[in-house]
């Protein structure tokens, strides 16, 4: 959906229309709950969130001035409200990534696939070890490709923050894929 088309969507929403909200919810949700998980580490807190920003959008749907695409404001109010609840929380969880899945589209037949798969769980796992807000950076970056402008407006980092977090993450990503893949490729000379 192109920008201009979710304006009409909101200029529905926002003339009485609620169904047409069903539509946005839709094109959001994923991107709403890997946010929040990314933050969270907790399925059913991160779905719980999801719902509540949902219902929070909605509601001050009238508040959205449209200076910045409404998923910009929609994924403010996740940040914001997942981290919020972090600091209520503040339990270590796991965490569960869910943001590598294209990685397995690329393959030309099932060899090619499951090279693919292997390395996506392998990125999963490295993503796993970094802290909450690196993690949810790598994500927003590299695999949503969002600009470092609409990260800051979502996390409120500086744009000097998120590129020094950014660089520490791709480092530490390196390290750490370079060690898991050093071990998968002892493991598979084992075998043989």
């Amino acid at each position: 959906m192109k920008h201009l088309d979710e304006q009409v969507y909101l200029d529905k929403i926002l003339n009485g229309d609620p169904a047409s909200y069903a539509f946005l919810v839709n094109k959001y949700k994923d991107m709403v709950y890997s946010i929040a998980i990314k933050i969270l580490r907790d399925a059913d807190e991160a779905q719980d969130i999801a719902q509540e920003c949902f219902i929070t959008a909605y509601q001050q749907l009238h508040k959205y001035q449209r200076r910045s695409k409404f998923s910009t404001w929609l994924y403010t109010i996740v940040y914001r409200a997942a981290v919020t609840q972090l600091r209520r929380n503040k339990l270590d969880t796991t965490f569960i990534g869910d943001s590598v899945n294209e990685v397995l589209d690329n393959g030309n037949n099932q060899f090619d696939q499951l090279q693919a798969k292997q390395v996506g769980q392998q990125v999963r796992i490295a993503i796993d070890r970094l802290p909450p807000t690196e993690a949810l950076l790598v994500t927003l970056y590299y695999i949503n490709d969002l600009p470092v402008k609409e990260i800051q407006e979502i996390t409120g980092l500086s744009k000097a923050n998120i590129k020094i977090k950014l660089f520490r993450a791709r480092k530490k990503l390196e390290t750490e894929l370079a060690f898991l893949l050093d071990d998968e490729k002892k493991l598979s000379n084992e075998q043989e």
